[in-house]
């Protein structure tokens, strides 16, 4: 099933996975999984980028910037664009040598977010990314953050969450099928955390 591990052995080019998709659309579990399936037979390292964990971690601090950003994240307002790249692109210069393996993880959202992302990684001469949508209902995703029960899931700010990714998600998910420099794939989220994983390594990395 993973045969395509075997010549991963044999490239140093870097490759590069996108995960969108709606909050709770489980995007962190199957970054995790795939980052596992590549890490096992593939020598290089893997960098996940996942901008919540950058905020959540940024929002601790006690600077005027890291205020403002707090009063965004606890009220469910979304970020605004040069906050969000600045986490990832700083990450990337500060880690990215050009041998290890991307997974991206909530970012890009916005539309200039994506078009922005597509030039980082033609920057980086990473060629046919793999854009993996899981795609799963409003209803579906607000049932599993209100179990979810984080702190930062109140039910106000979950709806503005899933009604945003509509607005503000959805071109950028245009702009991926549409790019000839990318591998787009469409996930079926809403079926157990296995059957997508083997959905998204089947469509990703076919029969190779």
């Amino acid at each position: 099933m993973f045969n395509f591990l075997k010549k991963a052995k044999s490239t140093a080019k870097p490759q590069a996975y996108v995960f969108i998709g709606r909050s709770g659309s489980g995007k962190g579990t199957q970054t995790e999984l795939l980052r596992k399936v590549i890490e096992k037979k593939s020598p290089a390292k893997t960098l996940h980028i996942e901008t919540g964990a950058f905020f959540r971690e940024f929002i601790k601090g006690r600077l005027y910037t890291e205020a403002l950003t707090r009063k965004i994240v606890e009220s469910g307002g979304i970020m605004p664009e040069a906050m969000a790249i600045n986490m990832w692109v700083s990450y990337l210069i500060k880690n990215f040598t050009g041998k290890e393996n991307l997974i991206f993880d909530g970012a890009p959202r916005k539309l200039m977010e994506a078009e922005l992302l597509d030039g980082v990684l033609k920057f980086y001469n990473i060629k046919d990314y793999k854009v993996i949508y899981i795609n799963v209902s409003h209803d579906w995703a607000k049932e599993k953050l209100m179990a979810r029960g984080r702190n930062d899931d109140s039910a106000k700010g979950i709806e503005k969450r899933l009604n945003w990714f509509d607005t503000d998600v959805i071109p950028s998910i245009e702009f991926f099928k549409s790019d000839k420099d990318c591998v787009f794939v469409e996930i079926n989220g809403e079926q157990t955390i296995e059957e997508v994983h083997r959905e998204i390594i089947k469509k990703v990395f076919g029969n190779n």
